[in-house]
């Protein structure tokens, strides 16, 4: 215990010792001046003509240093904000309506949907033009000799009307022939039939009027292959006006997007500009303080940088301008040379705001209703129907009934109707018999008597138009019917192109109900997507009027000179991407309803767009 104490008090003698002994080197130490008291000392020793000299030197190089800065603020000032290819003198103000207008008539992929539909109309008359009525008409002259006989002149004169019935598959064919031959013609085939009726006529006059009527009675009665393509070929058609809306609600859509693209990126590069000409501002402020005195020359470094960082944040939105611009000049223009490209486009529209909810059961009626997408599935369901009756259709045999009625016409030139008296012996047979005559005692002569010979008829005396008359007559009616009998033993074609239709229907279910929870996604997704963009309205509005009062209240410290540099720029910055914040929110917000318009298929509805349909679908 006393060692204890011994130590402890031995220690206290030295430390008292050593603090002594420091104070009095201390005391031994001259007293250094300040440096501001020795550089005035100093400046008091010089003359006159030295103060002189120093000031001149000291102004001069404060003039110096200013214009420096002052070069360097205006190098941040000339910023240029120059589009490639864009003269910022003209100008063109555009509303949302006048840019869907324009799309609607220049843009080219709506162009080309358009005309798949007139084309598919082209294709619709074609084929009606099956059961177009024909008239045929063909006059031919012949003439006909052989050696020591004499020539023959033959004309006919055919003239026919085919026409296909579509109600009942049925062939109707008419036909009108006139002919006029020669005695010795191969072609007057009436001429033996009339020789008997004493006519010394050289030319015979024929004429036919008749039709020929064809009727299916079970295949390709109630559907054929030419009715099965017209009802698909209308299907069709409709199918293509299906893809001429989805294309063009699709463009409206991209219009839309592009159009307030434009919006948030023009209003971004005035954000941009305006925190760019803050920056500029605190650089004047810092470099007049600098001047004073009062602010150290590495401030400059510091504003400097923030500067040179938002001149290259304008630089960039002004890129975005040019790629939003150029996006909404694709849809809108026709030509590729148009000089509307070197002009600058200026929405005129701003962002709407609704706080009016989102009723999903609603939009997804619109969707399931309105969608081309399900329209086109659905008529090519109707055209797989189509091809199965058609193949069902013909696997059934053929009945047809075959019924022809025509009138015939006969004259056989102009002569007389009187009668006539014929010898039983003439040329040679006359020769021979007075030969024998004079050979044979007179009361066996062979006698030549003669025979009474009806003349011709008045009916069979005269030209073509007697022939045509004699059509009428009541006996010249013909008439004849029948029935054609074709029955396939196997019939393996039609049997597999039904499996083959049947086929193709279930996996048009299929196809239909995968697109249909497709649809439904997307409309989900919209409408989640609506009603996100409006939280973010009001979310960025609550954040835009925090980050203004932070800026008021910065900005009031960095003047009494409580708050740096580095904490303002701070709150500038947050205040510019606060305000991008909401104007990105409100063209988000007008993109989702362009979206969940597209997803439900009412573009045409809320935008006053009428579109006409090529057909009407009951006809």
């Amino acid at each position: 215990m006393k060692i204890i104490r011994y130590f402890a008090f031995s220690s206290f003698v030295f430390v008292f010792l050593a603090s002594f002994g420091i104070l009095k080197a201390q005391a031994q130490i001259p007293k250094a001046e300040p440096q501001m008291t020795k550089n005035i000392a100093e400046a008091k020793e010089n003359t006159a003509g030295a103060k002189i000299e120093n000031t001149v030197s000291a102004v001069s190089n404060v003039s110096n240093e200013t214009k420096e800065n002052e070069a360097s603020v205006n190098d941040y000032s000339n910023l240029s904000l120059t589009r490639v290819g864009i003269q910022m003198s003209q100008t063109q103000t555009l509303s949302l309506n006048e840019a869907i207008r324009r799309a609607l008539e220049n843009n080219n992929d709506i162009e080309v949907a358009r005309d798949d539909v007139r084309f598919q109309e082209t294709q619709l008359r074609s084929l009606l033009g099956a059961y177009d009525p024909i008239l045929s008409l063909s006059p031919t002259f012949s003439r006909s000799s052989s050696t020591s006989s004499t020539a023959s002149n033959d004309f006919r004169l055919n003239a026919g009307f085919d026409k296909l019935i579509q109600r009942g598959g049925g062939n109707i064919s008419s036909f009108f022939n006139n002919s006029q031959t020669g005695r010795n013609s191969q072609n007057n085939t009436s001429f033996n039939q009339t020789s008997g009726l004493g006519t010394s006529s050289s030319t015979t006059y024929i004429s036919n009027l008749g039709v020929n009527y064809t009727q299916p009675l079970f295949r390709d009665f109630k559907i054929d292959n030419t009715r099965r393509q017209i009802k698909i070929q209308r299907k069709r058609l409709q199918q293509s006006d299906a893809d001429f809306r989805r294309q063009t609600i699709e463009i409206i859509s991209r219009v839309q997007r592009a159009y307030w693209d434009l919006v948030f990126a023009l209003r971004d590069q005035q954000n941009r500009a305006a925190n760019l000409n803050l920056a500029r501002e605190n650089l004047r402020q810092v470099e007049a303080r600098i001047t004073a005195g009062s602010a150290a020359p590495l401030a400059r470094a510091e504003v400097s940088t923030e500067l040179a960082s938002r001149e290259g944040d304008v630089l960039l939105s002004t890129q975005q301008v040019s790629i939003t611009e150029n996006t909404l000049k694709t849809l809108l223009l026709r030509d590729p040379n148009s000089p509307e490209w070197s002009q600058a486009f200026m929405p005129i529209d701003k962002p709407v705001y609704s706080d009016e909810p989102i009723i999903i059961e609603d939009a997804l009626k619109d969707a399931l209703d309105n969608r081309p997408e399900l329209r086109r599935l659905r008529l090519q369901r109707e055209i797989n129907v189509i091809d199965i009756d058609f193949f069902k259709n013909q696997t059934k045999p053929r009945i047809d009934l075959n019924s022809t009625v025509s009138l015939g016409g006969l004259s056989l030139g102009n002569q007389t109707d009187d009668n006539l008296s014929v010898s039983q012996f003439s040329g040679n047979e006359e020769l021979l018999r007075q030969r024998l005559n004079s050979l044979l005692p007179l009361n066996q002569q062979i006698l030549n008597p003669q025979f009474p010979v009806q003349g011709l008829p008045n009916s069979l005396n005269g030209g073509a138009f007697r022939s045509l008359q004699n059509l009428f007559r009541s006996d010249a009616l013909n008439y004849s019917v029948g029935v054609t009998f074709q029955i396939p033993l196997r019939n393996q074609t039609a049997k597999a192109n039904l499996a083959g239709a049947e086929i193709q229907q279930n996996s048009n279910q299929a196809q239909m109900r995968s697109q249909e929870q497709i649809v439904i996604s997307e409309v989900r997704n919209a409408v989640q997507a609506v009603e996100t963009a409006r939280q973010r309205v009001l979310t960025a509005r609550r954040a835009r009027e925090s980050a203004e009062i932070q800026i008021q209240g910065e900005r009031k410290l960095f003047d009494v000179g409580r708050s740096t540099t580095f904490l303002l720029f701070q709150r500038e910055n947050a205040l510019t991407n606060a305000r991008n914040a909401v104007i990105r929110a409100e063209t988000d917000y007008n993109k989702a309803l362009s979206d969940l318009q597209r997803a439900t298929s009412t573009t045409f509805r809320f935008n006053n767009i009428e579109v006409d349909s090529p057909v009407d679908e009951q006809k």
